[in-house]
Formats: C-alpha cells, sequence, structure tokens
C-alpha cells in the first residue's frame, strides 16, 4: 500500500481542484530509470487504470501505481513540504537503501 500523509492529501486536493479535474481523476505514482542514484519519482493525474495497475484510497486521495513501479513503491508515504527548504512532494521509500541529495531519485 501507498500512503498519503495530511499536507500531501491537502496539496492533491488543491491541485486537482486548480485544474478542474473530476472524481474519475487519481494520483498515479510511478518510477522511472535516471537521476542521481538511479531510479526517479514520477507523479501526474490521470483518469485511466490499466488493467495490471494496483489501486489504493488513503485518506481519500485515489492512487494508483503500476505494477513495475509499485515493486519499489510498497508501503511508501507520499508527504509534502512548503517549508523554507520546501521540497515539494517528496516519497518517505522503506524500500530506498540510498537517497540523492535532493530525495528525488534513489536506488534500491
Amino acid at each position: 500500500m501507498i500512503t498519503v500523509s495530511d499536507k500531501a492529501k491537502e496539496k492533491v486536493e488543491r491541485l486537482m481542484s486548480d485544474a478542474q479535474l473530476d472524481e474519475t481523476y487519481r494520483l498515479r505514482a510511478s518510477v522511472a530509470g535516471g537521476g542521481c542514484s538511479g531510479l526517479s519519482y514520477k507523479l501526474d493525474f490521470d483518469n485511466e487504470v490499466k488493467p495490471m495497475d494496483q489501486e489504493f484510497e488513503d485518506k481519500g486521495v485515489r492512487v494508483v501505481v503500476d505494477m513495475k513501479s509499485f515493486l519499489y513503491l510498497a508501503g511508501t508515504q507520499l508527504d509534502f513540504s512548503d517549508g523554507l527548504n520546501g521540497k515539494g512532494f517528496y516519497f518517505d521509500n522503506p524500500n530506498a537503501s540510498r537517497t540523492c541529495g535532493c530525495g528525488e531519485s534513489f536506488s534500491v
């Protein structure tokens, strides 16, 4: 499962509202090759669920993940920071053995 912090929930809902996305849209989390540490995170809004996708709901936020990415993201929490060092969205990923300094890529 992928969980969502309260701050991430608020930001996702605000972004969906600003973009005028309806309830058919979900937050799609995925992993792609690249970044300083080898793998990087990607977030998008998507209104299509593919047959092999895994779908989760936490705090009213529906998250969809393709099966390959789910292997890297299982147990991860999506969070959001808007402080002085505001990172934006970031992942607290227990599967990552190493992350880069900016927190946008990882390796297992």
